[in-house]
């Protein structure tokens, strides 16, 4: 048998899983947006293929919200709760079972899509291009449903280095393959961006092959100890075979129902915005229009939110274990600091793209750089998008998983009742007409889920983030935007735009960490819930910022 310090399962620190989903996180999105540079400024993809494969992804992303998006959550929940108590066993049973009843749903919605994908494409989005890219993602909806299972297991027995590592596999080679395949096929098809779309969606498929080959090697890897460790247990409470499907159950599908309501938030985009803005452009425009909001768009505002990932899956266990054992103050603090982290992340990340939207689609889409209107209005719901990740993660925790449905089915209401209303309306008219509306309802949609739940988590558990430290960070962010425009005006005689602009964003964000420090915005105790918080404590008392 392994000693203790050395096995695969033992648990990570909150700072450690902090850090290991934040590297990961990070990583991804970096590797995505890259990805996306290439298909975006690619000759024969650009904003059209972007539309003819976000439409199709989107509709695809429903069919994994349906068999997979409440799984990991919800398997690290019971698994969390049972491991809590001692009962591993009890936890290994669930995961099993999980297996095969998702297994079993997301073989069935991979069999759906393949048969629907001619009508989805033509009756629901009007983009006839998307079925073959539908046709190719399918199959990975049954791989994806069985990933999402092992990734939830091992995240319940707080090891989210397993998880974390299979998602950065699947990114970097799902980017790897759809340049390979892009090429090829446009080397052999003369451009035909309907082709290339599709083999993007290939890429995605074979990577989440990948992904699950990973994962499932590395349970084979583990499986021993998981054997040792369950002859071990003491506190095993025998459950039937229905009885643990019915409580899995009883926690995904409400779980899942919040990520289901928010994919079809996106779908509402890809079955309204062509059909909108067809009343006063061609449908070829109107497809370029779509594109540029579900392909660069959505792209840069989800980059920030990666930061916050990392927080989202260490709460749900966190508080799930809490709550088993009635003792939420060790908590407290860890809740309010995620909460702090949101504000501190999202508040600089929607200033920073309305100053500089031109200069970053320039930068990063020099092809098709069109869009910065949609970058300023979208980039408003960064903060309240993070603040309702973490919210809702802690009501699902406390099992309160009803109230972020409810607060999601009110925003998905607000945003097809203004994506009808305000699509169909020329820009020309009224400013916030067009493919406009569609980014504004998606930010009014997002101010109200945050506001409603917020509003009901704090009569669960009483967080106060205090008025001190918004207003710091707002003073923080004021300062950085000043400095930034500062750098990047006085450097524009010297370098070119593109250098100029990668110069100011990486000196603001350097001016931006230090001003965080020198007001103050973290106290000694949420400065050491961070990897390393001691040692970044003991020089910043050295250096008199802190006492």
């Amino acid at each position: 048998m392994k000693k203790l310090n050395k096995s695969k399962l033992k648990k990570s620190s909150f700072a450690k899983n902090i850090f290991i989903l934040l590297v990961a996180h990070i990583l991804i999105k970096i590797i995505g947006i890259i990805n996306k540079i290439y298909l975006t400024n690619r000759n024969g993809f650009g904003d059209e293929g972007n539309a003819i494969y976000s439409s199709a992804f989107q509709i695809y992303a429903l069919f994994l919200t349906i068999c997979s998006i409440g799984i990991p959550n919800a398997v690290s929940k019971l698994v969390s709760e049972r491991l809590a108590i001692g009962d591993s066993k009890g936890a290994h049973k669930i995961f099993k079972i999980a297996i095969i009843t998702f297994g079993f749903v997301g073989f069935l919605c991979s069999i759906i899509l393949f048969t629907c994908a001619h009508n989805i494409s033509y009756n629901w989005f009007q983009i006839p291009e998307a079925e073959l890219s539908l046709l190719a993602l399918s199959p990975s909806i049954f791989f994806v449903s069985i990933t999402a299972v092992i990734k939830g297991y091992f995240n319940g027995r707080e090891n989210l280095q397993v998880g974390a590592n299979s998602q950065t596999i699947e990114q970097i080679f799902r980017t790897i393959m759809t340049i390979i395949l892009i090429e090829f096929i446009a080397h052999n098809t003369g451009l035909d961006t309907k082709i290339m779309a599709a083999g993007a969606a290939v890429s995605t498929t074979l990577s989440e092959i990948i992904c699950f080959t990973y994962l499932f090697k590395y349970y084979k890897s583990v499986r021993k100890e998981i054997a040792n460790e369950i002859k071990r247990g003491l506190n095993y409470k025998y459950r039937g075979i229905r009885k643990t499907i019915s409580d899995i159950l009883s926690v995904s599908i409400p779980m899942s129902i919040g990520p289901i309501l928010g994919s079809i938030n996106k779908n509402i985009d890809s079955m309204t915005i062509v059909r909108g803005l067809k009343n006063f452009m061609t449908e070829t425009q109107s497809k370029l229009e779509y594109g540029i909001l579900s392909g660069k768009i959505d792209t840069l505002v989800a980059f920030p939110l990666s930061f916050n990932a990392a927080f989202t899956s260490t709460l749900i266990p966190m508080v799930s274990a809490a709550n088993a054992n009635k003792n939420f103050e060790p908590i407290k603090k860890k809740i309010k600091f995620s909460m702090l982290i949101a504000i501190l992340i999202g508040i600089p990340s929607t200033i920073g793209m309305i100053v500089f939207a031109k200069p970053i689609l320039e930068l990063l889409f020099p092809n098709q750089p069109s869009g910065t209107f949609l970058l300023q209005i979208s980039s408003i719901s960064i903060t309240f998008l993070m603040l309702s990740q973490n919210i809702n993660s802690i009501l699902h925790g406390l099992g309160k998983v009803m109230i972020p449905t409810l607060s999601l089915a009110v925003g998905l209401i607000i945003k097809l009742g203004l994506n009808i209303f305000l699509v169909p309306i020329n820009p020309k008219e009224f400013v916030l007409g067009g493919i406009n509306g569609a980014a504004f309802a998606t930010v009014v949609s997002h101010i109200m889920v945050c506001i409603i739940s917020y509003c009901i988590l704090k009569k669960y558990i009483k967080i106060n983030i205090g008025l001190k430290e918004v207003l710091k960070v707002i003073l923080a962010t004021v300062m950085m935007a000043i400095c930034m425009l500062f750098i990047y005006n006085n450097l524009l005689g010297i370098f070119s735009k593109k250098l100029c602009i990668i110069l100011a964003i990486i000196l603001a964000v350097i001016i931006y960490i230090l001003l965080i420090l020198i007001l103050k915005i973290f106290s000694k105790d949420e400065i050491e819930m961070v990897p390393y918080g001691s040692k970044i404590y003991f020089v910043l008392k050295k250096l008199k910022i802190h006492k």
